[in-house]
């Protein structure tokens, strides 16, 4: 009979962009250990492509909300409390997070997690079993998967030699304007100059789209998409050659399915959030003395990216969309 492969429980509970930068990861933990992982709904939707054999429990974490992550009188306590007795049942082995945060390491904890492994914080070294040295200030949130990978024997590529998987070739590029934080996107007006340009090239390109900023679109008389799944974004995302966009779920998502992305930057850093794609380009956003931010603006508005123009990002555009869609 074949060796049976010990528990591990792996914690990315925060947004899509986290939880694709830890593909490379997961898929080869799965061929190691049994993993179970613990981030948002939209794992499922993940999971048949890109770690098929990884068993995900879908859970919303309170502290990863915007607004009001601490009124610990709203939290689900209920859920909370079902989603642990559920994991405690499994008696995990191993247990890790490649994330610097204290609650995971309480939450490893209190599941009764028997090895946990994290990048301790504010004391967190109570909780863990196995304190990992926390990586460069600079590193890419890769790299700490990376490093927790190497502390359980795994082996991970370095970032810049990660190989895409091959794309048919296409002349579409994928715009989209969308991203998490309202502080990350660079005003529509800038992206419908970009799309206009490229078109006039006679290069397709594909609008997309959050819920909020549909009806701007449809006032400049674009036929946009706004997808509301995960699914919906791949198909988008399966017919595009390249990706124009924020720093953004849907960019790291593109980047992960093969396609080569550009990003405009403002007040996050690309040294930790650039795509997982050896093609993916970066244009660095205005300075400020608050870079980087975490999920607000101390300003009226994100002064890094308001500041730059369509004229200042263009001729970087042009160029890499050129290269990409010979």
């Amino acid at each position: 009979m074949p060796a049976v492969k010990p528990k591990l429980l792996v914690l990315e509970l925060w947004g899509l962009g986290d939880l694709v930068i830890a593909t490379p990861f997961l898929r080869a933990a799965a061929e190691k250990f049994n993993v179970t992982l613990l981030a948002k709904p939209f794992a499922e939707e993940l999971r048949p492509r890109f770690w098929p054999e990884v068993t995900v429990v879908p859970f919303v974490a309170p502290w990863t909300a915007f607004h009001g992550k601490y009124q610990l009188w709203r939290w689900p306590w209920r859920e909370l409390f079902r989603v642990r007795r559920r994991l405690a049942a499994e008696h995990f082995a191993g247990g890790i997070s490649a994330r610097w945060d204290p609650r995971d390491h309480a939450l490893m904890r209190l599941i009764g997690v028997r090895e946990r492994y994290g990048i301790p914080r504010v004391q967190s070294t109570i909780f863990l079993t196995h304190p990992l040295p926390r990586p460069n200030v600079l590193a890419h949130h890769y790299d700490h998967w990376r490093a927790a990978g190497q502390a359980l024997g795994l082996k991970l590529p370095e970032r810049e030699k990660i190989i895409p998987p091959a794309r048919p070739p296409t002349r579409q590029v994928l715009l989209h304007s969308g991203a998490r934080l309202p502080a990350r996107v660079w005003p529509l007006e800038n992206f419908k100059i970009i799309a206009d340009r490229l078109r006039q090239k006679n290069i397709a390109v594909q609008i997309a789209c959050d819920p909020d900023q549909l009806i701007w679109w449809q006032s400049q008389g674009e036929t946009v998409s706004c997808p509301r799944s995960v699914t919906e974004l791949l198909a988008l995302i399966d017919s595009a050659g390249a990706f124009l966009g924020n720093c953004s779920g849907p960019g790291h998502l593109a980047a992960i399915c093969g396609a080569p992305t550009f990003t405009v930057y403002g007040p996050s850093l690309h040294e930790w959030f650039r795509p997982l794609h050896p093609a993916s380009e970066i244009y660095e956003g205005k300075a400020c003395p608050y870079k980087p931010c975490a999920d607000y603006c101390r300003l009226t508005a994100p002064a890094c990216l308001h500041n730059v123009t369509a004229d200042e990002v263009w001729p970087r555009a042009e160029q890499f969309v050129e290269k990409h869609l010979e």
